[in-house]
């Protein structure tokens, strides 16, 4: 790209090219391949009409994610059904846990950020009455705020076992 007499972007033609254009073109050649050959059919027939790797990130982008508006309904969604997230009867913590992690990492890929004990209570307080003795327990024995998802999950997933 170069400016024009009136400070206008226009496109330099291929006579115009230097050293480091040619370097750029080859970069960008190179990033338009790898993007290229790791898309699946159904991704790559979206893409293929786009010149540059810059314009092939751009558009999957708007394909994966959408528009502001649409992150935005999505965010909204999403975080309606975390704070809703209850266990359902006769689920075990696996499938919860899954569930969670599902509505957790869309919101993770929206810019959510959840603090380090936030999941820890969050699954600590969905559980539903059966578990009120071990949820009990588990608030009076450990510092949620420290406690490891993994540590709380072991803890649950051992007393489910004893409970069936």
């Amino acid at each position: 790209m170069k400016t024009n007499d009136k400070n206008e972007c226009i496109a330099k033609t291929e006579d115009e090219w230097d050293d480091d254009d040619f370097r750029k073109l080859t970069i960008d050649n190179k990033a338009l391949n790898i993007l290229l050959v790791s898309l699946d059919k159904t991704e790559y027939n979206l893409v293929r009409r786009c010149t540059s790797a810059h314009e092939v990130g751009k558009f999957l982008i708007l394909t994966h994610e959408g528009t502001e508006q649409v992150k935005n309904a999505k965010l909204a969604l999403l975080n309606r059904d975390y704070e809703l997230f209850k266990m359902q009867p006769n689920e075990s913590i696996k499938n919860l846990y899954n569930r969670l992690l599902d509505i957790t990492n869309a919101l993770l890929g929206l810019g959510k950020v959840f603090g380090k004990d936030e999941l820890v209570r969050k699954l600590i307080g969905c559980l539903n009455d059966e578990w009120k003795p071990k949820v009990t327990v588990i608030e009076e024995s450990k510092d949620l705020k420290v406690m490891e998802i993994e540590e709380l999950l072991g803890s649950i997933m051992t007393h489910e076992v004893k409970l069936n």
